[in-house]
């Protein structure tokens, strides 16, 4: 997926530009990347490192000297390499972003058409953050430039534009992925997060609406293109990718996540000795649901945090199932003999789950129930970067729908109604197949209500295929 954090101040912005953008390491794997200003001189810094095999923090701290000035803009990137520096008609300024662009093939014979050209090739392709920067560039103004990309992007972009005249945020125009506006004394600060700004002493100003674009300067916000209406925020942001101090529109993700819990553990009517979480973010709703249910909470598996502190997840596959596994160490002392529930943000591929459990009948459980945070995941996501779907087949509902239906798109709404036949028969096989004493995903309409929107403004493709481009 990926975030970003810029800030301008009038002073020194490099050391919260630093934090603030580390603060946002979760949302991505592959590349860091800051760049800065500086007033004084007129130039602009930049550095972009990979991540693949280290941390942000790692590979910035050593080089910060090299960053001058008053403001700047970094971005923790599933995609390509970011920031980029442009000098245009508009001016000089740097770009990132946080982006799925699912037309991009589209976009870029468009503009090679249009004799534009591509300098930041990644591993042979088009850099989407260059494209988006290419189609900015065909406006009047930054806004006219940002509306067309708007206008012809299909799937989601938001942004952080870095200027000689202060930083410019776009969400998003359908407000898939979020932008949180901070101030302190002498400073303003985007994010992704929000969760980046207590530390740095940054209290949350707004939270930008869908398509509203706004300035940065060290004394204040402008508003310079109004939000629009309608809005589909991506839901999964609450489940699975939010950090637990994080608030998008105003909803703290951890909050979300104890009310889930809690609704399910009122309703569930299964034995149980103890709820655990599967850490990190499972933990929020099994805390919820011991106090929904009336039974204790335990940690029967702890996160090895030394070295695998916060997220760490590479981009192979085979990697990311084995530091699954590493990261997550089992108490035997707290499952022997017990009938133990574990809370869970999601099912995707399968992978962890089936290895998470034979761990816990191995180490003496007397029975292993799952509880997940949502309804199952049934289509794959076309709006953002959510690198464990990119395509059907990789969600393990999918397969078995291609086993019984002998075509993984067939019935996919019935599949996908809570308490259906097919949805009842999809359940029953991933409970027989990973061999739990029991299993069931929380319902749309409580995730919904966990939440606190109105259905209207998430977005549930990845649960129900709704779709709006």
């Amino acid at each position: 997926m990926g975030g970003f954090f810029g800030t301008v101040a009038r002073i020194s912005c490099v050391t919260d530009l630093f934090y603030g953008t580390d603060y946002n390491s979760h949302l991505g794997t592959k590349r860091g990347g800051i760049a800065t200003y500086d007033v004084e001189s007129g130039n602009f810094a930049r550095s972009i490192h990979n991540l693949e095999s280290t941390y942000f923090r790692t590979k910035f701290e050593d080089e910060l000297d090299k960053f001058k000035g008053c403001s700047g803009i970094g971005v923790i990137s599933d995609t390509d390499p970011q920031p980029i520096v442009l000098n245009s008609h508009l001016g000089r300024f740097a770009i990132v972003t946080v982006a799925k662009i699912a037309n991009i093939e589209e976009l870029e014979q468009r503009l090679l058409e249009q004799n534009m050209h591509f300098g930041e090739l990644s591993s042979g392709k088009t850099n989407q953050t260059e494209l988006v920067a290419l189609l900015i560039i065909q406006g009047k103004t930054f806004v006219e430039g940002i509306e067309n990309v708007y206008k012809h992007v299909k799937g989601s972009c938001s942004m952080l534009l870095l200027t000689e005249d202060g930083i410019i945020a776009a969400r998003d125009r359908w407000g898939r992925t979020p932008i949180v506006i901070g101030r302190k004394e002498g400073a303003y600060a985007a994010t992704s997060e929000s969760s980046s700004f207590p530390n740095l002493d940054f209290e949350v100003d707004r939270y930008l609406g869908p398509g509203e674009i706004v300035r940065l300067r060290a004394d204040g916000v402008e508003q310079m293109r109004k939000p629009d209406e309608q809005m589909q925020i991506c839901s999964f942001l609450w489940v699975y990718y939010g950090f637990p101090t994080s608030c998008y529109e105003g909803k703290n993700v951890e909050e979300v996540r104890f009310t889930s819990g809690f609704k399910m553990g009122q309703t569930d009517r299964s034995e149980v000795d103890c709820a655990c979480g599967i850490p990190d973010s499972g933990v929020g709703m099994a805390l919820g649901y011991a106090e929904g249910k009336g039974v204790p909470y335990h940690r029967a598996i702890s996160k090895y945090t030394p070295t695998w502190p916060r997220s760490f997840t590479p981009s192979k596959q085979e990697m990311r199932n084995l530091v699954a596994k590493m990261k997550l160490i089992p108490n035997r002392s707290m499952l022997q003999g017990k009938r133990v529930l574990f809370c869970d943000d999601s099912i995707v591929r399968g992978t962890q789950l089936r290895d998470n459990v034979k761990v816990l009948f191995d180490y003496g459980a007397k029975e292993v129930h799952i509880r997940i945070a949502c309804p199952p995941l049934i289509y794959a996501c076309p709006y953002i970067g959510f690198t464990a779907s990119k395509s059907p087949l990789e969600l393990i509902t999918r397969r078995i729908i291609k086993e019984l239906e002998g075509d993984e798109n067939k019935n996919l709404e019935k599949y996908a109604t809570t308490g259906s036949p097919e949805y009842e028969r999809l359940v029953e096989i991933i409970r027989e197949r990973f061999g739990l004493s029991s299993l069931k995903f929380n319902t749309l309409e409580t995730l919904v209500e966990s939440i606190g929107l109105p259905k209207c403004k998430l977005c549930t493709h990845c649960f129900d295929g709704s779709s709006h481009f």
